[in-house]
C-alpha cells in the first residue's frame, strides 16, 4: 500500500510529509516536471499518448496538466484509496497506453514487485514514466531520512557501493523486469541542484527536483521474437517516398562532386 502521511518531522519541517498521498504536502514534484517535459517533444508525441494511469498521483496528479499534452485521451489517478500500488490488484494486464508515477516507488515495501506490476498493466508499445528521489541529492547521506520519514528505500542510477543500507540501483531493478522492458531514458535531475549548499531539502524550493527520471517502453511480442525493434515493412506514402529518395539522391550528387572537387581545398576569395 502507499504509505500514509506521518506528519511533520522532529524539526517540524513539512519535508517529512509523504509525497504519496500525504495531506497538506506542499512539495509538488509532478508539477515541477511539467515545464521540463514540455521542452522534450517525446513526452507529447510518444510517452504521454492515449489512456494512462497516474500511480500515487494525489495530491499533485498529472491530470492537472492534461491539456498540455495533446495526445492524452484520459488519465486515471490511482492512490491509496484505490488499493495497493505494489500489486495493482483488480487492474487487468495490458490496460493502459502509458503509466506514470511520481515519487511513489520509494514508499513501497518491494519496489521491484511494484515496477513489475506497473509494466504488467501497460500495453505493449506503451511507456512507463517513473520519478524517484536520488539518494545523494535528496537524502544526502542520512537514512532513515529526515526530510521524509515515509521513504523505505533510496535510489541511484548505478553505484558499485552506497552509504545507504537501503540503496537500490535503478538499472538493477530494470534488469529484473526481463526482456519486455526497454530503457528509453534515465536521467539524474540535477539541472537546478546547488551542490555548494549545506545539507538542505532542495525540493522545498520551487525548482529543485533532486531526483531521477526513468522512462521504459514495453516491447511488443514481435520485437521479442526478432531480437529488437527493427524497421517496419510497410510502404510509405508518395510524398514521403519522394522526399526520402531525394535525400539519398542528394548524397550521391555530393559524392560525385567531391571526387572532382575534394572538400575543404578551395581557398579562393569568397
Amino acid at each position: 500500500m502507499l504509505a500514509e502521511s506521518s506528519g511533520a518531522g522532529p524539526d517540524g519541517d513539512l519535508g517529512a510529509l509523504s509525497r504519496a498521498g500525504g495531506q497538506g504536502d506542499c512539495v509538488k514534484e509532478c508539477s515541477k516536471s511539467i515545464q521540463r517535459r514540455l521542452g522534450d517533444s517525446r513526452f507529447v508525441t510518444r510517452y504521454f499518448r492515449g489512456k494512462g494511469i497516474d500511480i500515487g498521483g494525489r495530491p499533485d496528479p498529472l491530470a492537472l496538466y492534461r491539456e498540455l499534452f495533446s495526445r492524452i485521451e484520459g488519465i486515471r489517478t490511482w492512490d491509496i484509496e484505490d488499493g495497493s500500488a505494489q500489486c495493482m490488484e483488480g487492474v487487468a494486464d495490458d490496460s493502459f497506453d502509458f503509466v506514470h508515477s511520481s515519487h511513489c516507488l520509494e514508499h513501497l515495501d518491494d519496489p521491484c514487485e511494484g515496477l513489475k506490476s506497473w509494466l504488467r498493466i501497460l500495453k505493449p508499445g506503451g511507456y512507463l514514466v517513473v520519478l524517484v528521489p536520488d539518494e545523494d541529492l535528496y537524502e544526502q547521506g542520512v537514512f532513515p531520512g529526515t526530510f521524509n520519514r515515509d521513504h523505505r528505500w533510496t535510489f541511484t542510477i548505478c553505484k558499485a557501493s552506497s552509504w545507504s543500507t537501503r540503496s537500490l540501483n535503478l538499472l538493477d531493478l530494470v534488469r529484473e523486469l526481463g526482456p519486455e522492458a526497454e530503457v528509453h531514458r534515465i536521467e539524474l535531475l540535477d539541472e537546478t541542484y546547488r551542490y555548494e549548499l549545506p545539507r538542505y531539502d532542495q525540493t522545498l524550493t520551487p525548482i529543485g527536483e533532486s531526483g531521477i527520471e526513468l522512462v521504459l517502453r514495453k516491447r511488443q511480442s514481435e520485437e521479442l521474437e526478432r531480437g529488437g525493434r527493427l524497421p517496419g515493412k510497410g510502404r510509405p506514402e508518395h510524398e514521403l517516398r519522394v522526399h526520402l529518395n531525394q535525400y539519398r539522391d542528394d548524397r550521391k550528387t555530393l559524392r560525385r562532386a567531391s571526387t572532382e572537387h575534394p572538400p575543404f581545398e578551395n581557398d579562393g576569395e569568397i
